[in-house]
């Protein structure tokens, strides 16, 4: 029986960049409207790697929807008890982080999201969106190796256990082999594959050229 990740990626076709050993990639650029998701372990990079990169306004002055599950996470920890475990509210921020995600898809606006790599029904129904908006899907995935994100988690102050964190990394391995394959997940018009190195070197992401690119 195929995994969901498995069951997913598509055969040969969207273009797939792995620069984890190519030449710093100083900027990535997508048509105004496209549809970014930013996939890697939890601790990784990824929240850090969108409040850096994701700009303010796109291609018609619009603001680009960043839609992070940490930032929700935050906002409704200020609101509960400081004691309350996580495990408790979870199905909460997850219901609101999916609610967000909604209404910035329906906006119609450029949207950048935030994505472990585990559930991959999130990212077909991106590219459902995409479809119906008449834009497009792109994947950014962030490789690190597994100890690089737990040292990220412990520095962040909040882990995930180790089963849950097995079930990510097989995940994202299964995504990484198959973009290093010239494989993408179904429905996604451009893969970049980064490292930490390649991604602490990218400059910028711009919402507004006239397609793809990399620069």
């Amino acid at each position: 029986m195929r995994t969901d990740v498995e069951a997913e990626v598509s055969g040969a076709g969207a273009p797939v960049r792995d620069m984890r050993a190519g030449p710093a990639l100083r900027e990535l650029r997508y048509r105004t409207g496209d549809l970014l998701v930013v996939s890697g372990l939890p601790g990784s990079g990824k929240s850090t790697l969108i409040r850096r990169l994701a700009p303010a306004p796109d291609g018609r002055g619009e603001p680009v929807r960043r839609v992070d599950s940490q930032d929700t996470r935050a906002r409704l920890e200020r609101r509960l008890p400081a004691r309350l475990p996580y495990g408790l509210y979870r199905p909460l921020v997850r219901a609101v982080h999916y609610v967000g995600l909604r209404g910035a898809l329906r906006s119609g606006a450029s949207v950048v999201v935030h994505d472990c790599g585990r559930a991959g029904w999130v990212r077909r129904w991106l590219a459902r969106e995409a479809r119906r908006r008449g834009t497009d899907l792109h994947v950014l995935l962030l490789a690190v190796a597994p100890g690089t994100a737990l040292a990220g988690q412990r520095a962040r102050g909040r882990t995930v256990s180790a089963p849950a964190f097995a079930r990510h990394r097989g995940a994202m391995e299964r995504l990484v082999a198959a973009a290093a394959g010239g494989r993408a997940p179904a429905g996604a018009a451009s893969v970049v594959l980064l490292d930490r190195a390649s991604a602490d070197a990218l400059g910028s992401v711009v919402f507004g050229g006239p397609g793809p690119g990399t620069s």
